[in-house]
């Protein structure tokens, strides 16, 4: 498509890249067919080429967002189906950063808007904030009725019990079973943490009994998605900035294999360090994100190249595998996750319409949580068209969601990995008997 870019905005290398991708786009349309809110709303606005259209007009005017603008905006999931879906190979990701990072710096959203933004900014990346906030979103529970909006969608989310925090995740150095084969750093994440514990003492638990040795470095922490995806990327490099020196510390001291992200929304995020910090004015730190990014993957990807154990469990259950957006539309990986069910034991389902967002989405279901309930109820009338004994994920996130929406267990990938080759059964699992 046609841009008229001012020689100034193309000077700045953020403007200079969103010309390059809007000039990919031909408006061919396929994208529509593969947008959760074009599917729910039939508005153009609301799929990716309107949406591309909206912030062409956006960036190119210089003016500040109109608030029209920032509706649509905002009710993009990010979840990267139409870059899946598009035969020119449109970079919507990077397109909608900015889009989303120009509405951060131009447009004033409202007041309760801008509150709430700020709160989900400051608690969410941090876990002991986080935990504290549950707790109090607990006892508000009883009354939550008496709210609409998003302050009854984070009431309804807030779990009515917090396991108890991790001990292994706790731990910088988590020794491989017998012989060490391999070093890597288990990114242990913000909100997964809090909410699901379990997830990280199933992955150091698995990879150390195949002889990986797990190391949890200081300073590391959330990886920058949730301000990132609500164009905060100032705020988005310094949680980045930090993990990538604490990660990189490790690198040039005994070395790592991997850098390894059991939160698939983290991982897309990571494994665009790069890019993230491609244009810094810190040289080596740019450098140290390339190296970084480069050496990061998804623990199924991770557990594809390595032998497993075979299984020491016979289940007989029959799994529904919900694809997360961020694992297979931003990361590229399908196959891995069912492969490895599969290799274990477990009948894999697939789910109808596996390509649409289950409403998740970062802070979309809070933010936007008509919308998110919507997908949420299309995606777990989807999951039970397949009568699955339980469903597996790859990001808390969707798990937290399609858990809220049905009474089956919703357990991570490598929960069942854990169990099968020698560790405790999911805690899911376990309230079901």
């Amino acid at each position: 498509m046609k841009t008229e870019f001012s020689i100034l905005q193309l000077a700045d290398p953020k403007f200079a890249r969103s010309n390059d991708i809007l000039r990919n786009c031909v408006h061919c349309g396929f994208c529509t067919a593969t947008c959760p809110t074009y599917l729910e709303l039939g508005d153009e606005r609301d799929s990716p080429r309107g949406r591309i259209y909206l912030m062409q007009q956006m960036l190119e005017s210089g003016e500040p967002a109109p608030a029209s603008t920032v509706k649509h905006l905002d009710r993009c999931l990010s979840c990267l189906s139409c870059m899946t879906t598009c035969p020119s190979g449109v970079d919507y990701m990077h397109l909608v950063e900015h889009g989303r990072d120009y509405v951060e710096e131009t447009y004033k959203r409202p007041l309760f808007d801008r509150f709430l933004r700020a709160v989900l900014g400051i608690v969410l990346p941090r876990p002991a904030l986080f935990r504290a906030s549950l707790f109090g979103a607990k006892l508000a529970h009883p009354a939550k009725d008496l709210f609409s909006g998003p302050l009854k969608a984070m009431l309804d989310m807030a779990p009515t019990r917090l396991p108890p925090a991790s001990r292994l995740d706790s731990r910088r150095l988590n020794p491989a079973g017998g012989k060490r084969k391999m070093r890597v750093v288990l990114m242990t994440g913000c909100a997964q943490k809090v909410l699901a514990p379990e997830i990280n003492d199933a992955t150091i638990r698995l990879l150390n009994r195949h002889g990986v040795e797990v190391i949890i470095p200081k300073g590391a922490g959330c990886c920058g998605a949730l301000p990132l995806h609500m164009g905060k990327e100032k705020d988005a490099q310094g949680f980045a900035r930090a993990n990538i020196r604490a990660w990189d510390r490790e690198m040039e001291g005994d070395g790592l294999d991997a850098i390894i992200i059991n939160t698939s929304g983290c991982g897309t995020t990571v494994k665009d360090y790069g890019e993230l910090f491609a244009h810094h004015k810190d040289k080596k730190l740019a450098r140290q994100a390339g190296k970084v990014a480069a050496i990061a993957c998804d623990i199924t990807e991770f557990l594809s190249r390595i032998e497993l154990t075979p299984p020491k469990v016979t289940t007989g259950l029959k799994v529904a595998y919900h694809s997360a957006c961020s694992l297979q539309h931003g990361q590229q990986i399908r196959k891995e996750p069912k492969d490895l069910l599969a290799q274990m034991g477990f009948e894999v389902a697939d789910i109808p319409e596996s390509h649409i967002c289950c409403g998740s989405a970062g802070t979309y279901n809070l933010l936007q949580p008509e919308l998110s309930a919507k997908l949420k109820a299309r995606k777990v009338a989807n999951i039970a068209k397949t009568t699955p004994d339980l469903v597996a994920a790859g990001n808390v996130g969707c798990i937290a969601q399609i858990a809220s929406g049905m009474d089956l267990p919703v357990v991570h990938t490598v929960e069942l990995l854990d169990w099968v080759t020698g560790g405790p059964k999911p805690p899911a699992l376990q309230k079901g008997g």
